[in-house]
């Protein structure tokens, strides 16, 4: 299995710089339907998880903290 490159890590937090709410990423993970790399994260306010394209999440919206 090949390593995608990604500049997130699971376990990392990171603030959405638009709306100011805190992230913890879950997994890198591959769109059965598209074979697109989204990410898996979680809502650190009430635990809600979510997923994003790959490029939509390091598009420079996403801070590290």
């Amino acid at each position: 299995m090949t390593s995608i490159p990604s500049v997130f890590s699971p376990g990392q937090k990171l603030q959405h710089k638009k709306t100011g709410g805190y992230y913890r990423i879950l997994h890198l993970a591959q769109m059965e339907a598209t074979l697109e790399y989204v990410y898996v994260y979680e809502a650190l306010i009430n635990n809600t998880v979510w997923i994003r394209p790959q490029a939509q999440m390091e598009d420079g919206r996403f801070i590290p903290v």
